[in-house]
């Protein structure tokens, strides 16, 4: 008996063990796409490139396309704006979700968390290889798959504890 319980003891600090690495390195994604936006934001109202990774179109700079078509480039910076808040704003959902339903081992928090990832990158990364504009990868990207590395990691740790508790309640 006293084995019996000690093996489910050790079970269950591991299963929180999951849990707790899992949660954390999805917050920590979470906190890489708000550095992302942030970053993101910053360079679209006093960056001298069009985005990270990107500093010419077709050879045109940013100031020289505000000289010609000012409403064009005033547009790119509207929309770039727009993009890092909900850049932002996706992070900090995705940590908060993280953060506190996850860690709590909350399935639904799991699922909107990981939901609101996927969709966001499913959405947002195959544009990026049509070959419409040239970009540096590594700068441009290499946050971003960082980040969703870290996250995918993490929702699977948690995901496995979440997973295990709810088969051991049954």
């Amino acid at each position: 008996m006293a084995t019996e319980q000690s093996t489910v003891h050790e079970a269950q600090i591991e299963t929180d063990a999951r849990l707790r690495n899992g949660s954390l390195l999805m917050a920590l994604a979470g906190l890489g796409f708000v550095g992302y936006g942030i970053v993101f934001l910053v360079r679209a109202l006093t960056g001298t490139g069009f985005e990270l990774g990107v500093a010419t179109l077709d050879g045109v700079t940013r100031v020289e396309l505000a000289a010609t078509y000012p409403e064009v480039a005033y547009y790119i910076t509207h929309a770039h704006v727009a993009l890092a808040g909900f850049i932002l704003t996706t992070g900090i959902a995705i940590t908060a979700l993280a953060w506190y339903g996850v860690r709590s081992g909350q399935l639904w928090a799991w699922a909107t968390a990981v939901t609101a990832a996927v969709l966001g990158l499913v959405i947002a990364l195959p544009m990026h290889y049509t070959g419409g504009f040239a970009h540096d990868w590594v700068t441009h990207l290499g946050p971003i798959y960082l980040a969703a590395v870290v996250f995918v990691i993490g929702a699977v740790l948690a995901l496995l504890s979440i997973r295990a508790s709810t088969l051991s309640v049954e």
